[in-house]
């Protein structure tokens, strides 16, 4: 995602609606006594945030404390606002060992709920490619292994079961960021049992909302949202018109509270996971998972809002 644009958006709504835009060096603490939602993983009922944090990009840093400083801030932050679930993958470079060693150096790791994928071909690769991650990640066992966009999928779901079994994953699970593989996605879930299931869907993205996301419902899969802001490309769409004021009706205060809430609120989906390296978007973000959610009417009217 664009910091830019994202910023944009925060300044044009706080001239907008008079509230303050948040910084990197002005993070707000957690509101007390206003819990963030949660939702239970189907296979088990351990209870996840439905807000959580996403890696791509945004931790693919090196080992300077200029970059990694507002990292730490970022971790801090979201688990001060009630965050668990970080998701990470081999694909996404030094991704795994930042995230690992920010979160061990902070003494966060058994605050969090750790997800990482295999991204390979061949089960001896895929084995060391999971043991560089538990290792990188500071994890084990690990709570979930995803296989990255369906790569050798049979292969490496049988090494996670297996992996399971073992005690060196809690859950397994599949994923994909476009809506073009849903279908395919569809069929593993199908013939194989996964806890998890990983897929791009926002308000801007909403082809999941036809299949999969009633079908993980019925068949107790939990659903982790990657994409809930489609890579940027809504804040860009949004750029320049103002939060609508019934926004206010579901605590909503910025554009990314509003696409955020429109994610968590489907009953399917387990967890959505923006990411970022700016502190202060967390903050925004970790706030969707706070006060009211849309009903049916209000989705309706997001998307309405959103696709004019």
């Amino acid at each position: 995602m664009s910091a830019m644009n994202r910023r944009d958006a925060l300044r044009l709504i706080t001239s907008t609606m008079g509230i303050v835009a948040y910084s990197s060096h002005a993070v707000p603490s957690a509101p007390a006594g206003n819990a963030m939602l949660k939702r239970p993983i189907p296979s088990s009922n351990e209870m996840l945030p439905v807000v959580g944090l996403g890696t791509w990009q945004t931790f693919d840093v090196g080992s300077g404390s200029a970059e990694r400083a507002p990292l730490q801030k970022v971790l801090q932050t979201f688990i001060e606002h009630g965050g668990s679930v970080i998701d990470s993958s081999p694909m996404y470079g030094r991704s795994e060992d930042v995230a690992g060693e920010l979160a061990s150096q902070l003494g966060l790791r058994p605050k969090l709920f750790v997800a990482t994928k295999v991204w390979t071909h061949g089960k001896s690769a895929g084995v060391k490619q999971m043991q560089d991650s538990l290792r990188k990640l500071r994890a084990n066992p690990i709570d979930l292994i995803q296989v990255h966009n369906l790569i050798d999928v049979e292969t490496h779901l049988d090494t996670l079961r297996e992996w399971k079994r073992d005690g060196r994953v809690r859950y397994i699970g599949i994923t994909h960021y476009t809506e073009s593989a849903q279908d395919e996605v569809l069929r593993v879930a199908q013939a194989h049992p996964v806890d998890f299931i990983q897929i791009n869907y926002s308000v801007g993205e909403r082809e999941a909302e036809k299949r999969l996301l009633p079908f993980a419902r019925d068949k107790g899969i939990a659903v982790i949202a990657n994409r809930p802001f489609a890579s940027g490309e809504l804040f860009r769409r949004l750029r320049n018109k103002p939060l609508p004021a019934w926004a206010g009706d579901i605590d909503c205060h910025s554009w990314a509270q509003l696409m955020l809430k429109y994610v968590i609120s489907h009953p399917a989906i387990t967890c959505a996971i923006p990411a970022t390296s700016n502190p202060g978007h967390v903050v925004d973000n970790m706030q969707a998972g706070l006060g009211r959610m849309p009903d049916a009417r209000l989705r309706n009217m997001i998307v309405a809002e959103v696709s004019a």
